[in-house]
């Protein structure tokens, strides 16, 4: 299936030819331009590895969460250094991984 990218607004569409109007911004037909096969096997690519960044950033909220009722829970000293420190790395790595999104908005590896 080819892709293609509104020039306006930047939304790909995938498809055997450009829409009539682009679905985001209502731009015409005209404003969309078929992307190479290079280009297109990019953003199917940025496509499974930004969902996968997603995907542990929403493991790693659930991590900071749990992480956070055992600090709460308090039962001895190592049990809440185990806690925080899954509750730093979490959020440390959460971090990471919005900038790596940030970059990879930035060098159009989106789609």
């Amino acid at each position: 299936m080819a892709k293609f990218k509104c020039s306006v607004c930047n939304y790909i569409f995938d498809g055997d030819e450009a829409p009539e109007k682009c679905p985001r911004c209502g731009a015409p037909k005209e404003k969309f331009a078929k992307l190479t096969d290079d280009k297109a096997k990019l953003v199917d690519k940025s496509r499974c590895s930004n969902q996968l960044h997603v995907g542990l950033m929403t493991v790693l909220d659930q991590v900071h969460s749990i992480a956070e009722a055992g600090i709460n829970d308090n039962l001895d000293p190592a049990c809440v250094a185990i806690f925080a420190r899954a509750r730093d790395e979490a959020k440390l790595l959460s971090q990471f991984i919005r900038a790596e999104i940030e970059v990879h908005v930035s060098k159009g590896k989106w789609g």
